[in-house]
């Protein structure tokens, strides 16, 4: 199975639907996920899963936002400003 770590400016809204999906309620202390980077930094992160895939997404205050902000207007959400983000 393929790990992915993601950082909260490269969630899809396939992952942030996981991320409601199994933190409706947002996430606590104990679904945090502590380890070291492969350049030895620490990293908290939550997990969500697919069939193929873990994904350890990056906890920030961002992506806290990010997910209530999803769960209120799926709709309003705009995968375009998602990837145009990255490009900054």
């Amino acid at each position: 199975m393929k790990r992915v770590i993601v950082d909260y400016a490269k969630l899809t809204t396939d992952i942030l639907d996981l991320l409601i999906e199994k933190y409706p309620d947002g996430y606590d202390y104990s679904d945090i996920l502590s380890f070291k980077n492969a350049k030895g930094e620490y990293i908290k992160a939550v997990e969500v899963r697919t069939e193929e895939t873990i994904y350890l997404v990056k906890i920030s205050t961002k992506l806290e936002q990010t997910m209530e902000d999803y769960a209120e207007d799926e709709d309003s959400f705009d995968d375009e400003f998602q990837f145009n983000d990255l490009d900054s």
